[in-house]
């Protein structure tokens, strides 16, 4: 892995909390992390292939199931985003592995990455699972405000062009809300759950080490932010077939993230 020797180091001091250095990053970081990520991807791709099936396989069934009701599966849809990093694990694992030369691991050994830190992923993924089920509430609450009466029966007549231009109140709003709590999470994840795998640290330092990253180098962490977004979008507009390359690609180059963003031990 590449790693830009000459960035600055901040070392953010919060109360009581031993925080690792943050690196600064340029606007050219995110396409090298891709590029290593991509190269993640070509040396696991038995195993990355396999996970990015699943998981993509796991996006579909849920949205489909829930295409009858417009808030839920929007909110299955955005939220994947939001769960996104937790799945990533098994990504974050095998890029580790590479880094070190180790052999790639047996097929099921990666879902045990959690074994490293089990106490706060846990406490993560109640996190995760609490953000998901409160923005299926608030997306429930704009559909009921904005669309009640409109006659929109399913996903599919919600995304048309002629309902988006109908409604653009409802798309401004939940474009809002979502935004909002999309870039809360990113910044609290988008080093944290490679770092609880990575290193022994707890639940809260993770979080405010991520959050301090984001804050820190917050132009480039927003482009970073948007490439995700824009490639995930791309694999769920391919009825999520792409996703099964995008998602493994994207946890790689996370990892590669999180080892130029964060100083080494």
């Amino acid at each position: 892995m590449s790693t830009d020797t000459e960035s600055a180091v901040f070392h953010p001091q919060v109360a009581q909390m031993n925080l690792p250095g943050i690196r600064s990053v340029t606007f050219n970081q995110p396409l090298r992390w891709l590029r290593d990520g991509a190269k993640d991807f070509a040396r696991a791709w038995p195993l990355s292939l396999f996970y990015g099936a699943v998981f993509a396989l796991l996006g579909y069934g849920l949205v489909h199931a829930a295409e009858d009701r417009p808030h839920l599966a929007m909110a299955l849809v955005s939220g994947f985003l939001f769960v996104a990093p937790l799945l990533a694990t098994v990504f974050y694992d095998l890029s580790h592995r590479l880094e070190h030369h180790h052999k790639l691991p047996k097929l099921f050994v990666p879902l045990l990455a959690w074994r490293a830190n089990p106490s706060s992923l846990g406490l993560f993924a109640v996190m995760l699972v609490f953000v998901l089920i409160s923005w299926e509430r608030i997306s429930a609450i704009l559909v009921g405000l904005f669309l009640s009466g409109s006659g929109i029966g399913g996903l599919s007549d919600l995304l048309s062009i002629s309902a988006v231009q109908q409604h653009t109140d409802f798309v401004l709003a939940y474009l809002a809300f979502g935004g909002v709590l999309a870039l809360a999470m990113f910044s609290l994840t988008v080093v944290s759950l490679p770092m609880l795998l990575h290193r022994k640290v707890d639940f809260a330092t993770a979080l405010v080490t991520s959050f301090m990253a984001t804050r820190l180098n917050f132009p480039v962490m927003l482009l970073w932010g948007a490439l995700i977004a824009g490639l995930i979008v791309v694999g769920m507009a391919t009825d999520f077939i792409a996703m099964a390359v995008i998602f493994p690609w994207l946890g790689h180059a996370s990892w590669h993230a999180y080892r130029e963003l964060v100083e080494r031990e």
